[in-house]
C-alpha cells in the first residue's frame, strides 16, 4: 500500500483535493469515479517528475496529430486499446512520446480508463484532450472524437503560427535597430570625433553633430548602468507580469491598444469558439467545457470573464447575457450564441463562428505585418540616417573649406 495525492473535480465543477492509500494510481481513480468525483490529477505522494517531463513536454503538436489520426484508424479497425497503444508507442521515434505511450498502456493494463491514464501526463495530453478523449470513451465514439481533436490541434496551431509570424518580423527589425545603434554609439561616433578633434574641427561642428556626439558620449559613459538598469527592468517587468494584478492589466492593455487589440481580440474569439464548439460537439458538459475554454483562453481577462458566463450558467441562466456582459467578444459573436442556444446547435453555431474569426485573423494578420513593415522600416533608417548625417556634414564643410582655398 501507497499514500497518493489526487484532486478532483465534483459534479458541479468545484475541485476537490485529498490524499489516498491505496494500491496503485488505478486503485485511487476508480475508488474517486465511486465517489463521483472526476479525477484530474492523482500522484504518489513523495513521488517527483520524471526527468524528461521537467522540462516541457518535448512533444511536437505534429508528433501528437500523428499519434490521433493512426491510433483513431486502428480503433475504427477494431484493434484492442492496449494493442493499438503497443503498436504505436514500438513505432515512436521521439523517445519521450515513447516512454509516456508506454506508461500509458501499462496503466490502462492495470485497469485504468484510457482518460485516466493520459492524466498522467498533462504536460503532453491537456485537460481538453483528456476531456475529450473521456467523452469519446462514455459515448463509444472515441475513434470520431480523436479525429475532431486532431483538426482541433492542427487549427490551434495554424492559429499560433500566424501569431508568431506576424510578431517575428517586428521582433526581428527592433533587436537589429537596437544593435546597429549600440555599435554607431560605441565604435563609429567616438571614431569620427577623433577624427574631427585632428582636422581641428571639433569647435566648429554642425548643431546636429554636437548633439549625436554628446549622446554617444553619454551612452558609452553611462553602458554599464544602461545595462543594469536595462536587467532590472526586464527583472521588475517580469516579476509583474507573474503578479495576478499585473498580468490582467497587461492583457487587458493588449485587447485596448489601437492596432494590436483588435488582431487580439479576433484571436481570442476565435480560439474561444473553436475550443468550446469542439468540447461541446464531442458531449462534454457545458459547464466543464467552459473551465476549460477559460483555461486556455491565453489571456486572463477573457479567463475571468469566461469564469463568469459559466457561474451564470450554473445559477440557470444562458450564456449569451454574461458573454456580451465581458466587453470583449463582439456584439455578432453574442447574438450567434444566443440563436445557436435557442436553437439547439450551439456547437454547430460556435464552429462556424471559429471559422470566420479565423479567416479574420488571416486578413488581419496580414494587414498588420504590411503596416508594421513601412512603419519600422520608416524608424530604422531614420534613426540611422540621422547619425550618419551628423557625421557627414562635417566633413561636406571641411571639403568646401578646403576647395575655397
Amino acid at each position: 500500500m501507497a499514500e497518493f495525492v489526487w484532486e478532483a473535480r465534483g459534479r458541479t465543477g468545484e475541485i476537490r483535493k485529498g490524499t489516498m492509500e491505496a494500491e496503485n494510481e488505478a486503485a485511487v481513480q476508480n475508488r474517486l469515479r465511486a465517489q463521483q468525483l472526476n479525477p484530474t490529477r492523482v500522484k504518489k505522494k513523495g513521488a517527483q517528475l520524471s526527468l524528461s517531463l521537467s522540462f516541457g513536454s518535448g512533444v511536437e503538436p505534429k508528433d501528437l496529430v500523428k499519434f490521433i489520426r493512426q491510433f483513431a484508424t486502428m480503433i475504427d479497425a477494431g484493434l484492442p486499446l492496449v494493442q493499438c497503444l503497443e503498436i504505436l508507442s514500438n513505432q515512436e521515434p521521439n523517445k519521450i512520446f515513447q516512454a509516456a505511450l508506454k506508461d500509458i498502456k501499462n496503466t490502462v493494463e492495470q485497469g485504468a480508463t484510457f482518460s485516466d491514464a493520459l492524466r498522467r501526463h498533462p504536460k503532453i495530453f491537456d485537460d481538453l484532450f483528456v476531456n475529450l478523449v473521456q467523452a469519446g470513451e462514455v459515448g463509444g465514439i472515441l475513434d470520431s472524437i480523436l479525429n475532431r481533436l486532431a483538426i482541433y490541434i492542427e487549427k490551434r496551431v495554424k492559429l499560433a503560427r500566424q501569431v508568431r509570424g506576424a510578431l517575428a518580423y517586428p521582433i526581428a527589425v527592433i533587436v537589429i535597430m537596437v544593435v546597429v545603434m549600440v555599435v554607431l554609439m560605441s565604435f563609429v561616433i567616438p571614431s569620427f570625433e577623433t577624427m574631427f578633434a585632428e582636422f581641428g574641427a571639433k569647435d566648429a561642428l554642425p548643431q546636429l553633430t554636437k548633439i549625436v556626439i554628446a549622446v554617444s558620449k553619454t551612452f558609452v559613459t553611462y553602458l554599464p548602468l544602461i545595462v543594469v538598469l536595462t536587467v532590472a527592468a526586464a527583472f521588475g517587468a517580469t516579476y509583474f507580469y507573474r503578479s495576478p494584478s499585473g498580468k490582467r492589466m497587461v492583457h487587458r492593455l493588449v485587447l485596448r491598444l489601437p492596432i494590436i487589440g483588435p488582431v487580439m481580440q479576433k484571436i481570442a474569439v476565435a480560439r474561444f469558439s473553436r475550443t468550446l464548439g469542439t468540447l461541446l460537439g464531442s458531449g462534454v458538459p457545458i459547464l466543464d467545457a467552459l473551465d476549460i475554454v477559460a483555461k486556455t483562453a491565453g489571456n486572463v481577462v477573457v479567463e475571468e470573464g469566461l469564469m463568469y458566463s459559466r457561474q451564470k450558467i450554473s445559477e440557470g441562466k444562458n450564456m449569451a447575457e454574461p458573454l456580451g456582459e465581458m466587453q470583449v467578444f463582439p456584439g455578432m459573436v453574442v447574438q450567434m450564441v444566443a440563436v445557436g442556444e435557442q436553437t439547439g446547435a450551439l456547437d454547430t453555431m460556435l464552429n462556424k463562428i471559429a471559422d470566420f474569426y479565423e479567416e479574420e485573423v488571416d486578413v488581419a494578420v496580414a494587414a498588420l505585418t504590411s503596416l508594421l513593415e513601412p512603419l519600422l522600416m520608416v524608424i530604422v533608417g531614420g534613426m540611422v540616417g540621422i547619425v550618419l548625417i551628423s557625421m557627414y556634414l562635417p566633413i561636406f564643410d571641411l571639403a568646401g573649406k578646403i576647395k575655397a582655398e
